[in-house]
């Protein structure tokens, strides 16, 4: 198994309570924009959990599959790939039949000079999927930048805060959130907002543009000077186990790890790592995109992989140079302009 494979395995072996909360769910699982960077390890993980526990479940993960390899990925683990342009009526209304959606298509990189495609993304199709699957309960992934800057030193946005997006994109996915309501409303369907704040893994995210600037000396920008993070296999445990929290009219749950982290504090634990100093440009503002995890805890107890934990194997990957996914996470942006 080479290196890639191995991280691929890490990150779908399901955490704990997963498969049991599984196991108290009638029916069969499919995960929509499965061919994203996180919806593999969703799709693996439910797969990996039902034979574990030894349900009667399938699993089907919707794509594009413009990457022939995740296609293969998936089918290698059991999950059922379907090819499908969810933008397509025809193709949407042929998708299978399931009681369990996880929701994951979206627009995000590039979305300057494209917020055409961007709003039909982010906030026509959710109407779409949630129409087709109103018999469904479904886990719609959203995103931190619903919210608006929260002062770092008061413990970040919490769910009951006011929502208050920032550019195009941000009022894109807030604009997901309320069609999905609406749906929801309408139609009686139970759904969950699953607001993230930022997967991490070692090919890809905040820890690793940090790493990666320490070690090669280059400037880190301080305005935006604290994140909230966490690791992608307790994402995706957590989305899985968010379907039974499922309600109308939706109940939002924040995903993140429980600290809020400074980027500054973050650059000395690589730069210690690497034996180099840090260099930084600007100050801390003291507002950032940051969470309270507070309400996830409550339901699920803390991530399995520690801030400690995550830096280490990040360090470690920078280190031998391993690949990474080349997309930027943008988590400097201030103005909405992804």
């Amino acid at each position: 198994m080479n290196a890639l494979d191995l991280i691929e395995e890490e990150l779908s072996e399901p955490t704990p309570g997963v498969a049991d909360d599984l196991a108290s769910l009638d029916g069969d699982i499919v995960v929509l924009g499965v061919g994203g960077k996180v919806g593999p390890s969703v799709a693996i993980m439910a797969q990996r959990a039902i034979e574990s526990a030894g349900l009667d479940k399938r699993v089907f993960g919707v794509a594009r599959f413009s990457d022939e390899r995740a296609k293969s990925s998936l089918e290698r683990h059991g999950v059922i790939p379907v090819q499908a342009d969810l933008t397509d009526d025809r193709q949407l209304a042929s998708l299978p039949d399931a009681p369990n959606v996880i929701y994951m298509a979206g627009k995000k990189f590039g979305t300057v000079g494209e917020e055409h495609t961007t709003w039909m993304m982010n906030s026509y199709l959710p109407g779409r999927v949630a129409d087709r699957y109103r018999q469904s309960r479904i886990v719609a992934f959203s995103t931190l930048v619903t919210y608006p800057l929260a002062d770092a030193g008061l413990g970040g946005s919490r769910e009951s805060d006011a929502q208050g997006p920032i550019g195009e994109y941000a009022a894109s996915c807030l604009g997901r959130e309320r069609v999905f309501e609406h749906f929801s409303r309408v139609n009686g369907t139970p759904v969950l907002l699953f607001r993230l704040a930022y997967a991490i893994e070692t090919r890809y995210g905040v820890l690793l543009e940090i790493a990666r600037a320490v070690k090669d000396g280059v400037a880190i920008p301080l305005e935006m000077g604290h994140v909230s993070v966490i690791w992608q296999r307790d994402v995706a445990g957590y989305a899985l186990r968010s379907l039974r929290l499922a309600a109308t009219p939706p109940r939002a749950l924040n995903i993140t790890g429980p600290e809020i982290v400074s980027v500054r504090w973050l650059a000395h634990r690589f730069a210690e790592r690497f034996g180099v100093e840090p260099v930084f440009e600007g100050t801390e503002s003291g507002t950032a995109y940051v969470l309270d995890g507070s309400d996830l805890q409550s339901e699920f107890g803390f991530p399995t992989t520690t801030l400690q934990e995550m830096i280490g194997r990040v360090a470690e990957w920078v280190e031998e140079s391993g690949p990474t996914i080349g997309k930027p996470t943008k988590f400097q942006i201030r103005d909405g302009a992804f």
